[in-house]
């Protein structure tokens, strides 16, 4: 039985009739990424948090994705001036999904804001604006070169020591939360991806591998989220 794989949608109003209205959207990226990897992708709307524990039982992993600005307040700081306007509803949702996947032991791929949730969520904070990171024109090219610690997870899966990446944010981890252990970097030094300590079911990059569908290396971090939720299924 393929795992079922859930993904976080992100809510935006929409135009549609008799009037515009908020819906629960993911790019379609991003389900088409987990299909590729023989996972069932499942869109998971934004939710009461007290919600997340059981709706967390139903699934086999989780991909936390891209988005807007986590509320700073979230890590305990106040808002930078390149500080996008925070979702908050988005951000409670998310939060409480994270820490229900972790206290489940669920596989979890954590891309971009969703890297960024899960350090919150664990403690962490963040740095509010990154120059030169934001390319979202290039959304399909290598736009710098990310470098992978030796022997971290995150190599393996990519096998390789450095790779190409795409570059769409302009926030970044910065206080690490519990247990988590940057691994990959960019040239100016910014994490551009994390393992968790203990926690070999969960990756957490920067970068949008869901963008790069023609590039093997970046597909594997969907297949290797599958078939680690694989692992679960009776």
């Amino acid at each position: 039985m393929a795992p079922v794989i859930g993904i976080t949608a992100y809510p935006r109003t929409v135009e549609v009739v008799p009037e515009p209205t908020l819906l629960h959207t993911i790019s379609r990226a991003y389900v088409d990424a987990v299909a590729r990897a023989g996972g069932v992708p499942v869109v998971l709307p934004v939710l009461a948090p007290e919600l997340a524990a059981a709706l967390l039982d139903r699934v086999d992993g989780l991909v936390l994705p891209g988005g807007g600005d986590v509320e700073p307040a979230r890590y305990g700081a106040g808002p930078a001036p390149e500080t996008g306007a925070p979702d908050p509803d988005r951000d409670a949702w998310e939060l409480a999904c994270a820490g229900a996947a972790l206290a489940r032991g669920l596989p979890v791929l954590a891309i971009c804001r969703g890297a960024q949730v899960l350090n919150v969520a664990l403690g962490g904070g963040l740095v509010q604006h990154v120059d030169g990171h934001a390319c979202s024109a290039r959304y399909s090219e290598h736009v710098h070169r990310v470098r992978l610690a030796a022997g971290s997870r995150l190599a393996a899966v990519l096998a390789a020591d450095e790779v190409g990446t795409n570059s769409l944010h302009h926030q970044a981890v910065g206080r690490p939360g519990a247990g988590v252990h940057a691994v990959a970097w960019s040239k100016d030094g910014t994490v551009e991806g994390f393992e968790v300590e203990g926690r070999p079911e969960v990756l957490a990059v920067q970068w949008h591998p869901e963008l790069l569908p023609d590039e093997p290396r970046q597909q594997g971090l969907f297949a290797d989220l599958v078939q680690s939720a694989a692992g679960r299924v009776i």
